[in-house]
């Protein structure tokens, strides 16, 4: 790599974006469409352009993927896995242990067609899996929303700011469309992170012992990890709520999407204000915690008319419901099986709802 613009499929940039913030080690069982980035991390390994990934590994399957990971994230190591639907549901149990044991790790999930092996086009259906748990137990994880082909080369030194800072599992929810999208970039120039692993394990004799379990078997210690944990997400919803906004100052009806729906919406967005119509557009970069705040404002401001796009039956829309409060419209425009709505189906649903 250089640091010339590059040209590259969304996943090889992802894989090249966690490289240069200092990726240490790739635990992962290959899975279209999200194959690119361990085929990627594969071609590069050795590469003393990135002397700090220093275990490549394809496991057996997606759970001993996930159990793999969880015992490098132990040690204080950045690692990662990349999966897609059927993968990111066989990891689920590992990602609860992994957030039961408040280890800092990237999953990368390319959401397909679904449910069960579905087809390899783009949907949006892992949102409730990724932001709500997914897993056994009461837990919450980051999950960060890329739209663009940058967006997947820079996530990933977000992803491991945030896994470390709060010492919980960071999940990118990309898709298929993204994943495969090929688009120009520069690479930011991001130094290897480095992070404070003082509570890591380090397996030798002598130093303090670093337990770390998701098992408390004494019923009031439980008790007061679960608030630990709760307490721990509130605050990252508090302070981590990110999204960003186009043409909003002014719009009398909001456009919300993430991912690839983002990018049609803002399309959306120009040939609606071209005919005189007041839109804009709230693209959640955070899903979870969910950028609700902005919702809030917007309705507290006098919007009373939303739309919601997403790849899937309905699954975010709760959240903008929830966030809305009853107090406004909620609409929304889905599709399923891989396929996407055009800017001009957008265009046409707005202009049914200002009628």
């Amino acid at each position: 790599m250089t640091t010339a613009r590059d040209f590259l499929k969304g996943n090889e940039a992802l894989a090249y974006g966690a490289l240069r913030t200092g990726l240490n080690a790739f635990f992962g069982y290959p899975i279209t469409p999200s194959s690119e980035i361990p085929e990627t991390l594969a071609v590069e390994f050795g590469n003393p352009q990135y002397p700090a990934f220093k275990v490549f590994l394809q496991a057996a399957s997606e759970i001993e993927a996930i159990n793999m990971v969880i015992g490098a994230a132990a040690t204080g190591a950045k690692v990662m896995a990349a999966t897609s639907g059927p993968g990111f549901s066989l990891k689920q149990e590992g990602i609860s242990f992994a957030s039961g044991m408040e280890l800092p790790m990237l999953i990368v999930d390319v959401n397909r067609g679904g449910p069960g092996l579905g087809n390899l086009g783009p949907e949006q259906t892992d949102y409730f899996q990724a932001t709500k748990g997914g897993g056994h137990g009461g837990y919450r994880n980051i999950v960060l929303a890329p739209s663009s082909v940058p967006e997947m080369a820079s996530f990933p030194a977000l992803a491991f700011s945030l896994a470390f800072k709060h010492r919980t599992p960071v999940i990118i929810l990309t898709d298929a469309f993204l994943g495969q999208l090929k688009e120009d970039l520069m690479f930011p120039e991001v130094p290897a992170l480095e992070f404070d692993t003082s509570w890591a394990t380090t397996g030798a004799r002598g130093p303090e012992r670093h337990v770390i379990s998701s098992m408390h078997l004494d019923l009031p210690e439980l008790s007061r990890h679960s608030e630990h944990l709760r307490s721990k997400f509130e605050g990252v919803d508090r302070s981590e709520q990110r999204s960003e906004k186009f043409q909003t100052d002014d719009a009398d009806v909001i456009l919300v999407a993430y991912g690839i729906c983002a990018r049609l919406c803002q399309r959306a967005v120009g040939t609606l204000r071209a005919k005189g119509v007041r839109v804009g557009l709230l693209r959640p970069i955070t899903l979870s915690p969910f950028p609700k705040g902005e919702l809030t404002a917007f309705v507290e401001r006098g919007v009373q008319k939303f739309l919601v796009v997403e790849l899937n039956t309905g699954q975010m829309i709760q959240d903008v419901q929830l966030a809305t409060g009853g107090r406004a419209q909620v609409g929304s425009l889905q599709r399923v099986g891989g396929l996407i709505p055009s800017p001009s189906e957008i265009v046409h649903e707005v202009e049914g709802m200002v009628r």
